[in-house]
């Protein structure tokens, strides 16, 4: 095999998105992982944590100051948790290399939304509101990854709430209220273990948790109203589910009543025509299995009735929170940052069922 003409590092390598970002890039034909930074199990090969790459790398976790870790290569993957990220992003950027970073450090442009959301002011908010970061959504923002030397990736109900909308708010529909149930799988929780993630009390469990207050709300709402949709207000309950990996989504969205059912159906297919990570089954409706697995999600509406002058519009959309709610977004960001076909080491299916 020949050099690869990139060079990669992954800070925050033992986590569960760590894992999907060291799998992605160990199979990358242009891109060479060449270290793997964690602050756990320094020393030990990459397998005594994810034991499907036993065998696939001689790498091992390795104890490493940001700066070193992004010592002579193109671009650092950040797997690390909130408030933590934007530290080790800071002293990255003075090393010349590019940024995806996983967390929510650098999403929202409002520092004051930030406090309120994630519970802490932020270590440099004037990178957020000059925008330093570029929200890593291809569907929306695929020119503007192109250019970008950091790119902020997307949360996973985030990314699946958008795709759900995103349609109606590029065609400037979407306004006002939406109301919104998002179900997710345990592994949105992280690797370690929790009371709210036990299997025994998950498996046979559904459960509400930051009801009307999770930390993606003003994400969302911003990547919306950047698409066109106006006075968004997010009604969003987010929801536990006995899955693994998955996150399913329905939002009821209200639309003038003089918008056709089947134009709004046309719509979503014309949206997602030509996306290669974003499909709209031509014959159902999306289905978590039918992503688990993969980088691809599944959007699909449903126009019902007018009352009141209105239309109400129930829109879905499933994927799986580890890679297109994820480490396979940000590695699609990646590729599109680096002048790649950003489908490489992405395009496989996932099984079924």
């Amino acid at each position: 095999m020949g050099t690869k003409r990139f060079k990669a590092a992954v800070i925050g390598g033992s986590g569960y998105g760590g894992a999907e970002l060291v799998r992605r890039l160990l199979a990358h034909p242009d891109v060479e992982l060449v270290r793997v930074a964690s602050i756990d199990y320094i020393g030990e090969p990459l397998s005594a944590v994810h034991p499907n790459l036993e065998g696939r790398t001689d790498l091992r976790f390795e104890g490493l100051e940001a700066a070193d870790a992004a010592r002579g290569v193109d671009v650092v993957l950040l797997g690390l948790p909130h408030k933590v990220s934007a530290h080790k992003a800071r002293a990255i950027m003075q090393t010349g290399a590019r940024i995806v970073d996983l967390s929510g450090d650098f999403r929202l442009r409002d520092p004051a939304a930030y406090a309120k959301y994630y519970g802490a002011e932020h270590p440099c908010p004037e990178e957020l509101t000059k925008g330093t970061f570029v929200y890593g959504l291809p569907e929306l923002h695929r020119d503007a990854i192109r250019k970008a030397k950091y790119v902020a990736s997307p949360g996973c109900f985030a990314t699946t709430i958008e795709l759900a909308l995103l349609p109606l708010a590029k065609a400037g529909l979407l306004a006002g209220p939406v109301e919104i149930v998002g179900i997710t799988g345990s592994s949105g929780s992280g690797i370690a273990p929790a009371v709210g993630t036990h299997h025994p009390t998950r498996a046979n469990n559904l459960k509400t948790y930051k009801p009307l207050e999770h930390q993606h709300i003003p994400e969302i709402v911003q990547t919306l109203e950047d698409a066109g949709a106006r006075a968004l207000t997010l009604r969003f309950v987010p929801v536990s589910a006995p899955l693994s990996r998955g996150i399913f989504a329905t939002c009821f969205a209200h639309v003038d009543a003089s918008v056709d059912a089947a134009a709004i159906k046309q719509l979503y297919a014309e949206t997602f025509a030509r996306e290669p990570f974003a499909r709209v089954p031509a014959r159902r409706l999306p289905e978590v299995v039918s992503v688990k697995g993969s980088n691809y999600a599944e959007i699909g509406v449903q126009p019902g009735d007018v009352a009141e002058g209105k239309r109400v519009v129930a829109c879905f959309a499933a994927t799986d929170n580890l890679i297109k709610g994820g480490a396979g977004q940000a590695i699609q960001s990646m590729n599109l940052m680096l002048g790649l076909d950003e489908r490489l080491t992405l395009e496989d299916p996932g099984g079924w069922p």
